[in-house]
């Protein structure tokens, strides 16, 4: 479906050159739309081996990548988590050598855990962060390191991560789902092919001279795990396991999915879609999977 995203956008200028730093599974996504815009892309992973990976970046054994391939970036994104004492690995093994590039944009990919629990409320742009898992704490650690750079940056908030072979898709056809019940529990989503559009869309406008200093990039509808893999399942063909009430699926959960079934909100698209005109590819779960399932066809 990128093709789709392609005839929505003009051309990035002659001689763009955009740096993902962290190109996994969303800095992937991002590169191959900004490639087919025109523009050159330079890609990093910890391991010259994965999948897209142009040069090496592994801040814990200092491998950085040449000086001489960190020439004329026009356009920087930064996909790599904190370390674990919530330090930025970008900022701090390359900092100067960033502040000396003709950047016209940097974007740095956080996280809506920032947040923190809202008692499924609606949170904003305007809502002052309240971290509560450590991780999250971290993340707002290095976006505010990322803000006090004095790059031209911009803090992409992003929800769950889903997209063509990592969605609920592959979760039913494995058959370990677990169909997990806690009242009126709501996640927020967004598929892969709407960040790499939605990046590129505040690209453009940065350019115009509009970049609003944090913007959350999530889908019109959180919806509940249940909802979200019996739809799966309805695509697939696949059979579900009983509902299980959260207080006794809770009891064999790991310390990490039981983080994330502490917090519950719902996270606000307004000023992406409405202030600033994205136009979701996958406005919702159904477009979104239908999209995951025609792709693994």
């Amino acid at each position: 479906m990128l093709e789709a995203l392609v005839k929505r956008f003009k051309p990035l200028p002659e001689n763009s050159t955009l740096l993902i730093l962290g190109g996994g599974f969303s800095g992937q996504c991002i590169g191959a739309l900004a490639r087919a815009l025109g523009a050159k892309v330079i890609c990093t992973r910890r391991d010259i081996n994965q999948p897209g990976a142009d040069f090496v970046f592994n801040s814990e054994n200092q491998t950085l990548p040449p000086q001489e391939a960190l020439v004329e970036i026009t356009h920087l994104l930064s996909c790599i988590p904190p370390t674990s004492s919530g330090k930025d690995p970008v900022l701090s093994c390359l900092q100067n050598q960033l502040q000396e590039l003709p950047l016209k944009w940097a974007g740095y990919i956080s996280t809506t855990g920032v947040y923190g629990d809202r008692q499924g409320e609606w949170v904003t742009e305007l809502d002052t962060p309240k971290p509560q898992q450590e991780r999250s704490k971290r993340r707002l650690a290095c976006e505010q390191d990322w803000e006090a750079s004095g790059l031209p940056v911009q803090i992409l908030r992003l929800p769950g991560i889903y997209g063509p072979g990592r969605s609920a898709i592959e979760i039913v056809q494995a058959g370990k789902t677990k169909m997990v019940h806690k009242p009126n529990q709501i996640f927020s989503r967004i598929h892969v092919e709407d960040i790499a559009g939605a990046t590129m869309h505040l690209i453009q406008l940065a350019a115009k001279g509009k970049r609003p200093r944090v913007i959350n990039i999530a889908d019109d509808r959180p919806s509940s795990n249940t909802e979200v893999l019996t739809y799966a399942a309805s695509l697939t063909g696949n059979s579900l396991p009983p509902i299980e009430p959260f207080e006794v699926a809770s009891q064999s959960m790991s310390p990490m999915a039981l983080s994330f079934w502490q917090e519950n909100r719902r996270v606000s698209n307004q000023m992406l879609c409405k202030e600033l005109g994205y136009c979701l590819l996958h406005p919702d779960y159904k477009s979104g999977l239908l999209d995951c399932f025609l792709q693994n066809k």
